[in-house]
Order: C-alpha cells, then structure tokens, then sequence
C-alpha cells in the first residue's frame, strides 16, 4: 500500500479491492467450518486456523506496522495471548529469555511459567539499556518501552544491534506507542507484539492482541501456536478492530497532544512529583525517545504525597474513570499499588488521556488535585 499520510493509511489500511455492490470493510463471517471438497488447499478450511476477518484485519495491522514492507501479523484473542505466544513459541527447555523487571504487571505469570519449562529468565530494568548486561547465551531479548507503568524507555536500535550480533531474537512490546508512535520491525525487532485492547482499538470494548514478523519462519512459528492453543479472536472482535483502526490517527494525536499539556500542568505543581511523559521535554526518557518514537503515547504518570491523597484525587475526578487500562477515548486513571506487584509509591498515579477537550480534561485535573491536596 502507497501513502504518505498517517490519517489516510488508518482509514485504508486492510480495505479489500472495491466490488461492485459490496461494502468497503466486509462484515464479520462467524463461520466454524467452510465448503472444503477435495484437497484442504485453500485460504478458509476451519475456523481456529483462519477466517476472512483475521485476514482483513491482519492486513491493516500489517500496512501500519510496516507501512510498503511485506510483513506478517497474527491476531490474538488478548494482548497476553499475542505475548505468551511469543516467548513459548521460541523459548525450549535450557534456553534463556531476558524481560525487563519493570514491564507488564503479568509479566511475572509469563516469568512463573517459563521456569517451570525449565527456560532461564533474566531480568533487568528498561532505562539505561540495563538488558545489554544480560544478553550473552540468550534465546530471546524481550523489550517493553515505553515502559508500563513507569514510562522508562530503551534504545531500541542499540538493543537490538547488541542482540542480533549475539544471536538473540528481540521482540518488542509496542502497546504504549502503537505503530503510530513506533515501528519496532523498522528499527530492527524480529516481532512487534501489542495489547490491541488498548491504544489500537481505543474504546475499552475489546480484547486483542497482535504480532508481526518480517521473517516468514518466525511468523508461521507463532501462527502455529495460535493453531495449537486456540487462542483466537473473535470474528466480531477482529470486525470492530478494524473499524477502530480507521481513527487511530485521529485519536492518538488528540490524546498525545493532550498527554504533553496534562504532564506540563502537573511539572508545575509543587503538590506533585516525579512526572513522567516521553514527550515531555525534561523527561529523563526523552532524549532515546525523540530518536525513535514520532509520537509519545497517552500515558502519563505521576506521584501524589501518599495513598489517601491519591484516592482523593481520583475520587474528584469527574471526567476520568477509574480503572484499569489505557489508550482509550474516555480518560482513566488509577492508582497502581493497589494491585501489588508494580515497584511504585503508594501514591503513584498512572493516567490515561482519552480523547476529551483539553480544556475540559485540564480542568477537572486541577480542580481534583486542589481537592486532594487542600
């Protein structure tokens, strides 16, 4: 696919050839088994290996991954199934996989699970390229940046020329920036894995998950194991992904433009400490940032004196929901020690700018912290 334009690639990206009487994006085909006489040799044969909506989605997700690359993507049920199908599908008994220790909270369960394969996990935190120290005799590098929730950031480049001259796939974890902000595979990643359930379908209403390959063998690799364990998407799902696709552009400026406003007022408070946003000028990531990211995320986090405070704050909130995720339309924010296991103070704060007016969003911030804080 030919284009230039970000906004027109998301409207287009996995369209099929125009037909006469037929809609631009088919609709969903919930189908458990199709017409197979003779040879199983054609493209749809049973639906935990294929259907038309995967295929339709997983060329849009394709195009913005790669934008004019021959690519491939797996879909997923959830962004966990894309991750696990990653690291067991390349991961073997005695081999080592190095994770960072300050990613996704469920990246410990991954942990758990792989040493009881017998697979060797080492860990290391994402700023300062801490991983480079742990790569020698590796299977697998995997790569979280920006980091969840404490927004660090590697050099993804550097990372992945140290590993591939030590023999190490790398993979990286793209949720925060989607391949709007970053494109993992063009600066040098065997895999691009996201949760979908975020940024990418931005509603709050689906679980998905993808991973993208350059390289055919590591592709069908992970195929397979969607294959073996079924972990597959919905058709209605796959449908509404793809729909959403087509404002990803139009949400992500939105809410990185917001993002950038929302970490500047917060810098400015002495009620709140250790700000951090990619974006933000003064952060301590932005510099590896502005050398690989073309966009910052909608994430921003925070600190806030204590728990109380933090609960306060939250509770003022009138434009900003409280729960647990991010990348949506409508602004969240939680306080992330509540669920244990996330090495942050009690009063840190992970927020998620939706796609509200900035005005507005700015506002309810303020008024909510002048609430806690007073």
């Amino acid at each position: 696919m030919s284009t230039t334009g970000d906004g027109t690639l998301a409207v287009r990206a996995g369209l099929p050839a125009p037909e006469q009487y037929e809609p631009t994006l088919p609709g969903p085909v919930f189908a458990a088994h199709f017409h197979l006489s003779g040879e199983p040799v054609g493209p749809y044969t049973y639906g935990r290996e294929t259907n038309p909506t995967w295929t339709h989605l997983e060329r849009a997700i394709s195009e913005l991954e790669a934008p004019g690359e021959q690519v491939e993507t797996t879909v997923f049920a959830s962004g966990m199934a894309a991750i696990t199908a990653v690291l067991l599908s390349q991961a073997r008994t005695g081999d080592v996989v190095v994770v960072p220790d300050d990613g996704y909270q469920a990246l410990p369960l991954v942990r758990e699970q792989l040493e009881a394969y017998g697979v060797e996990v080492r860990t290391a935190p994402t700023g300062g390229d801490a991983q480079l120290e742990h790569l020698e005799g590796a299977k697998l590098l995997w790569i979280e940046t920006p980091s969840n929730p404490g927004l660090d950031v590697c050099d993804v480049r550097r990372l992945v020329e140290a590993a591939h001259a030590a023999g190490v796939l790398v993979a990286v974890d793209n949720t925060l920036a989607t391949p709007l902000g970053q494109r993992p595979l063009q600066l040098g990643a065997d895999f691009s894995v996201a949760s979908d359930t975020k940024g990418m379908t931005g509603h709050g209403d689906i679980l998905l998950g993808h991973v993208t390959c350059r390289d055919p063998q590591l592709a069908a690799g992970v195929r397979r194991w969607r294959k073996v364990v079924g972990a597959i998407p919905g058709p209605m799902e796959a449908w509404l992904a793809h729909r959403s696709l087509a404002t990803l552009q139009l949400r992500v400026d939105r809410q990185c433009a917001t993002a950038l406003s929302l970490a500047e007022t917060l810098a400015a408070r002495a009620d709140v400490s250790g700000v951090r946003y990619p974006g933000l000028p003064g952060d301590p990531s932005h510099p590896t940032a502005v050398r690989q990211m073309r966009r910052f995320g909608s994430v921003v986090s925070f600190v806030l004196a204590d728990a109380e405070t933090a609960e306060r704050f939250l509770s003022a909130l009138r434009l900003v929901d409280d729960a647990t995720s991010f990348g949506g339309l409508r602004s969240t924010a939680e306080r992330r020690a509540r669920w244990g296991g996330d090495a942050v103070p009690e009063g840190f704060i992970r927020f998620s700018v939706g796609a509200e007016d900035p005005e507005d969003l700015l506002a309810d911030v303020e008024h909510a912290l002048d609430k806690a804080t007073s």
